[in-house]
């Protein structure tokens, strides 16, 4: 499902709570889940299977997927990358550095958010919004559509920059595609800055099979 988000040369593979086992971890990434629930365990595992397969689509080696600082993951030299998973569905999507400076991706149940997170994770402007898209259409879970879209704004910021974002300084408004009313794209305009880095990035969604997907791709130049 997360193909359908991104450009050719983005490699993407993803997994169902149906599909088979994840398969084995390296012994490094098995300390980093050795205290965790089995189901923290599991999802661990199916991600970082994902994350092979995705490697193998660009000719590289498997490769164990370490976590650094915010669980950012770890990825070979010349690569970047983001991984996701909710309850049924994992993904992982890699790129070369050459290609892509950065992206970014997050997969959600799609059901309202608990009470009390939309006050939370929403602006002002984005909660007006929020009651237009709601009008025109009802089926959208928007709030949680809303959260998707931040992570994935988080997770193409964070790794090239280091700093931290809050869910208050990037504020984000969705369109809806044409020909479909499950999906669309969506722009994100942040109100923090960094050397070298867009103040604006542009994504996309996608509502489909019980889930909330997003998508965001930094090119490594304008031109990409």
């Amino acid at each position: 499902m997360i193909e359908r988000l991104l450009p050719a040369y983005v490699a993407c593979a993803d997994t169902y709570d149906t599909d088979a086992p994840p398969g084995s971890l390296y012994p490094e990434e098995a300390r980093l889940v050795a205290a965790s629930v089995d189901r923290r365990r599991h999802e661990f595992a199916a991600v970082r299977a994902c994350a092979r397969r995705a490697m193998a689509v660009l000719g590289l080696p498997p490769a164990p997927v370490l976590t650094g600082h915010r669980g950012v993951p770890l990825w070979p030299d010349g690569i970047v990358g983001s991984m996701t998973h909710c309850v049924g569905y994992r993904a992982a999507v890699l790129a070369r550095a050459s290609d892509v400076r950065a992206v970014g991706i997050d997969a959600e149940p799609d059901e309202p958010l608990p009470p009390g997170v939309w006050e939370v994770i929403s602006l002002p402007s984005e909660r007006a919004r929020m009651l237009q898209d709601t009008a025109d259409s009802p089926a959208i879970h928007w709030d949680r559509l809303l959260f998707s879209a931040k992570e994935s704004v988080f997770k193409t910021w964070f790794p090239p920059t280091r700093i931290e974002l809050g869910f208050d300084e990037a504020d984000i408004s969705f369109h809806v595609s044409a020909d479909s009313a499950t999906e669309g794209t969506f722009v994100a305009n942040l109100l923090l800055t960094a050397p070298g880095m867009p103040r604006s990035y542009e994504g996309r969604w996608l509502v489909d099979d019980g889930f909330v997907v997003t998508a965001i791709v930094l090119p490594e130049s304008p031109s990409g």
